[in-house]
C-alpha cells in the first residue's frame, strides 16, 4: 500500500521551497519538511513492521526504488523512500551537476535527513521502533556512513544544521545496509570509529567505476577491525547502479540477476536482525 504524505499547512509548503538548512533548525522541522516527499509502502497485515529507510544516490529518486520497496513489502517489511531533493528544490539536472560533483549537499550535511527520518519513523504506529534499518545507495550510503561517524554535539550540529539533536540520534538503530556506497574523500568513512555499531551489510560492485570497490571495502573493513559486525558481499561483475533499469551512464549496466540477488540480501538481512 502506497502512501504519499501531503503538507498539512501552507506554511509547511512554503518552508519546503527554501534551502533546508536555512529553516530546518530542529529535528521536527526537518522531518516535517521531508515527510510530504516520503513515499511509504506498507506490507499486508497488521503492524508494527520492521522498517527500511531508503536513501537515494546523487541522481535522486529513481523508479527502481519501487522495486526495492515491493521486495521489502513482500517480505513483510515497511519501506520509506526518502526524497532529499524535493524539499531543497534540487532538480534532476541540478543534482547531476552539483550533488554528484560534490559541490553541494555532501554526506555529512545530508546525515541530518537520516536523523530526522529515524525520529519520524520511530513515532509511527505501524513501525517497530526496535527494528529499523537505514539503507543507502551511493551518495545515500555516504550519507549513512557519515551519519554514523559524526561526533555528537557541535560538529554534528554544524554539519547537519539541526540544533536540538540528542546525544545519540540513532540510538537503537538495528541495521545499516549499503549498496555501492561512496566512501572516498571527503567522506568520513573509515577515518573514524562509528559512535554506535548497528549490524551492517554492504554490496560492492567489482566493476564499479564511479564509487569504486576499494574505497568502500577498505572503509568498512576498518570498522570491522574496530569491532563492527558487517557482512561485505562483492558482486564481481556489477557496475555502479547495477539495479537501475533506467540508467543511461556509459559505465553503468543494469543486471536483473544481480538486482534480484541484492533484493534477497536486503530482505534476508532485515529478517535476520534481532
Amino acid at each position: 500500500m502506497w502512501q504519499t504524505f501531503k503538507p498539512l499547512t501552507l506554511a509547511l509548503m512554503l518552508l519546503a521551497l527554501g534551502n533546508m538548512n536555512a529553516f530546518a533548525d530542529t529535528v521536527a522541522q526537518r522531518a516535517a519538511a521531508l515527510a510530504p516527499h516520503m513515499r511509504v509502502s506498507l506490507p499486508a497485515g497488521d503492524g508494527p513492521f520492521p522498517v527500511v529507510m531508503m536513501f537515494h544516490g546523487c541522481g535522486g529518486p529513481r523508479p527502481m526504488f519501487n522495486e526495492w520497496a515491493r521486495a521489502l513489502n513482500e517480505a513483510g517489511i515497511a519501506a520509506i523512500n526518502v526524497d532529499s531533493y524535493a524539499p531543497r528544490g534540487i532538480s534532476r539536472v541540478g543534482a547531476l551537476t552539483t550533488v554528484c560533483t560534490g559541490a553541494r549537499l555532501r554526506g555529512r550535511e545530508r546525515a541530518g535527513d537520516v536523523y530526522a527520518t529515524y525520529a519520524w519513523a520511530r513515532a509511527q504506529t505501524w513501525a517497530n521502533p526496535q527494528r529499523i534499518t537505514a539503507a543507502g545507495w551511493s551518495h545515500g550510503g555516504w550519507t549513512i556512513l557519515d551519519a554514523l561517524a559524526l561526533r555528537s554535539g557541535a560538529e554534528m550540529q554544524r554539519a547537519t544544521g539541526l540544533s536540538d539533536l540528542p546525544e545519540e540520534p540513532l540510538a537503537d538503530l538495528a541495521g545499516a545496509f549499503f549498496v555501492y556506497p561512496y566512501a572516498g574523500p571527503p567522506s568520513l568513512a573509515g577515518r573514524r570509529e562509528w559512535r554506535i555499531s548497528p549490524r551492517g551489510a554492504a554490496i560492492i560492485g567489482g566493476r564499479d567505476l564511479i564509487a569504486g570497490s576499494d574505497w568502500p571495502t577498505r572503509a568498512l573493513e576498518r570498522q570491522i577491525a574496530r569491532g563492527a559486525i558487517i557482512d561485505i558481499t562483492r558482486f564481481d561483475n556489477a557496475t555502479h547502479a547495477f539495479d537501475d533499469y533506467g540508467a543511461w551512464h556509459p559505465v553503468v549496466r543494469y543486471d536483473a540477476d544481480d538486482t534480484a540477488r541484492a533484493h534477497a540480501l536486503l530482505t534476508g538481512f532485515v529478517a535476520g536482525l534481532p
